[in-house]
């Protein structure tokens, strides 16, 4: 890929980029990780790889407006127009729809390629340890959702089956099981290393929330009669 090409897809993602969790600095760390991931693999084609990491969040915008779109759908087929309108080639911006409509964590569109592949494995590492917890306290802040859901019975939920959205509810159905879907060798290796420190934020979490919730509840039982 020429510099040239490269610079007219980066300010295409550029115009896109609203979400402040999924910004400019997400797509980076993405080709950057997407790239680590591909110099393990064999017969890589790099154009491919680094337009479907430019372009696999541009309809992240259209998904925050109406929730009932897929970003990474929605965003394989602005992707597509974009470089069939541009002078790529139809097989090639093929390929790069492909990448970015089977991207996303929760659809079952299966990444079939090795460019594929890298890149979904590239944006769950972006998901994983502190970066991964971080990333999803600001985007739902930024959608006003809890940190946590109380049971009927006063105990802080764990997020385990919980039907409202919030942190340990997206940690619970997300950020605890991504680990057991990467596709590749070294994506699956960079994600382990900071397994261990996502898991320990939840849990301190949990542990804090609780204890408040458990002790304070007693006490405030005890003072109003």
């Amino acid at each position: 890929m020429t510099k040239e090409t490269f610079r007219k897809l980066e300010n295409y993602m550029l115009e896109c980029m609203k979400d402040s969790a999924h910004d400019k600095e997400h797509i980076y760390r993405v080709l950057y990780s997407a790239l680590d991931i591909a110099n393990k693999e064999e017969n890589v084609d790099y154009d491919v790889l680094i337009s479907a990491c430019l372009l696999h969040d541009i309809a992240r915008e259209e998904q925050n407006k109406n929730p009932s779109l897929c970003h990474a759908e929605a965003g394989a087929e602005k992707a597509y127009k974009y470089l069939t309108e541009n002078g790529f080639d139809v097989i090639f911006a093929e390929k790069v729809k492909h990448c970015i409509k089977s991207h996303r964590f929760r659809k079952n569109n299966t990444p079939e390629t090795t460019e594929a592949k890298i890149l979904f494995d590239a944006d769950k590492i972006d998901a994983a340890g502190t970066l991964g917890i971080a990333r999803t306290l600001v985007y739902q802040g930024a959608m006003a959702e809890p940190l946590y859901s109380v049971l009927p019975d006063g105990r802080v939920s764990d997020g385990t089956d919980d039907k409202i959205p919030s942190f340990f509810q997206e940690y619970k159905f997300k950020l605890e099981k991504i680990y057991s879907r990467f596709y590749t060798v070294r994506g699956k290796e960079i994600a382990e290393d900071r397994r261990k420190t996502a898991e320990s934020f939840y849990n301190d979490m949990l542990n804090e929330v609780s204890s408040t919730y458990n002790n304070g509840t007693a006490l405030l039982n005890k003072t109003i009669k």
